[in-house]
């Protein structure tokens, strides 16, 4: 038997994966180690979700659902999407939840594009990307976003890699894993583009709560978008439910009716009880979101200041999300040989900035969703290993 077909032939292996499975190991043999390799909120759930799920058990509900969510869910999160940040769909037509946000954007690539066409999406980017594009047969196109430039995603890029294949462009904001955020004047110049393109925007706004002083703004919400874009969101960063696997998609009724289909044809739906609790999470969960924020910025700003005062490393604050993308070139190591020193000297494990796209070289990713503890110790166990360089 063959081991794949020619597609997936160029599906990269290795990157954070490989990176966890060795930092287990050595834990295994008793080292002391920091994961800021996993993007995972280290909170746990809110106890009113698991009390949902827990009722839903002793109701029976462990059968399938509708396949576009049960109402309740649908209804919950389309009024807490109005609520916190004044976007309105209807819960009836407009919504699908399925097996967290890495299965909605999956499927609509499947969905929306034909073989061959290609994607627009700012790199660096969230490594399921590319991997999602290979799978569907299409290709993913990278605009170069650049520390540089303070992180800002120029036009003049876009407009220069727009081919007559040229159907999606996929944004992440506020961005993983560089943390940067687009403001309403840089996503009014991307939707212009959309609209004198006729393209489709796909938003994945995953981070959308995770935001320091600044307001998210969806491209979504920007005059004649509407229509034209696919909101992509997930309960596992801001309700700490990484585990529970609920994500879901907001737009026009003409996509999201066969967006369903092909879902329905993956996964039918997602798990019944998970998704009872998910309607508590979002019914109740607003201050759990805020606490959450405040202490992740705690942390952010605390790594950002002990950062700026290691030699060799270059880092800009991140607006949003919950990572720091330093430059590493200062060492003159490639990025997994500096990511398996800081696991050996400092048993801190970062990932690869090559692990996120062509334009992630250069740097390595740490997530700052570890405890404010952890994080401490990281940043004095980094400072002394770089140290001895």
């Amino acid at each position: 038997m063959k081991d794949c077909n020619e597609r997936l032939k160029a599906m990269p292996f290795g990157g954070l994966y490989e990176i966890f499975g060795r930092a287990n190991k050595l834990e295994e043999q008793g080292k002391r180690v920091i994961h800021m390799e996993i993007g995972r909120p280290d909170y746990d759930s809110p106890d009113f979700a698991k009390e949902g799920v827990k009722k839903a058990l002793d109701k029976g509900q462990v059968h399938y659902t509708d396949i576009n969510g049960i109402k309740p869910l649908r209804k919950a999160i389309c009024e807490k999407e109005e609520r916190r940040f004044g976007l309105k769909y209807d819960y009836e037509t407009e919504i699908s939840v399925m097996c967290g946000a890495a299965e909605v954007i999956g499927v609509i690539m499947l969905t929306m594009l034909n073989p061959g066409e290609e994607i627009i999406c700012p790199s660096p980017f969230f490594s399921a990307y590319r991997e999602q594009a290979i799978i569907a047969g299409v290709k993913l196109v990278e605009v170069p976003v650049l520390m540089v430039d303070n992180w800002e995603l120029r036009i003049e890029e876009i407009e220069k890699r727009i081919t007559k294949n040229t159907k999606m462009i996929l944004l992440n904001s506020p961005n993983n894993p560089a943390g940067y955020v687009l403001d309403k004047e840089n996503l009014q110049k991307i939707a212009n583009i959309a609209k004198e393109r006729d393209l489709i925007v796909v938003s994945d706004e995953c981070y959308d709560e995770f935001i320091y002083g600044q307001e998210h703004v969806s491209i979504s919400t920007l005059e004649d978008m509407r229509e034209r874009t696919l909101v992509v969101k997930s309960t596992s960063k801001s309700f700490s439910m990484t585990g529970w696997r609920v994500g879901y998609v907001l737009g026009p009724l003409n996509a999201i009716k066969y967006i369903n289909k092909v879902h329905q044809n993956f996964s039918t739906c997602v798990t019944a009880f998970a998704q009872w609790g998910a309607v508590e999470a979002f019914k109740h969960g607003d201050n759990f979101i805020d606490d959450m924020v405040k202490e992740f910025k705690r942390r952010g700003d605390y790594l950002y200041d002990a950062f700026t005062k290691i030699d060799g490393l270059k880092m800009i604050k991140p607006k949003g999300a919950f990572y720091a993308f330093p430059d590493i070139t200062a060492f003159g190591m490639t990025e997994t040989d500096f990511c398996n020193y800081l696991m050996d000297e400092a048993g801190v494990v970062g990932v690869p900035g090559t692990a996120f796209g062509d334009y992630g070289k250069g740097h390595i990713r740490l997530a700052y969703c570890r405890s404010y503890e952890d994080i401490v110790e990281a940043c004095y166990k980094i400072k002394e290993a770089l140290g001895k360089l």
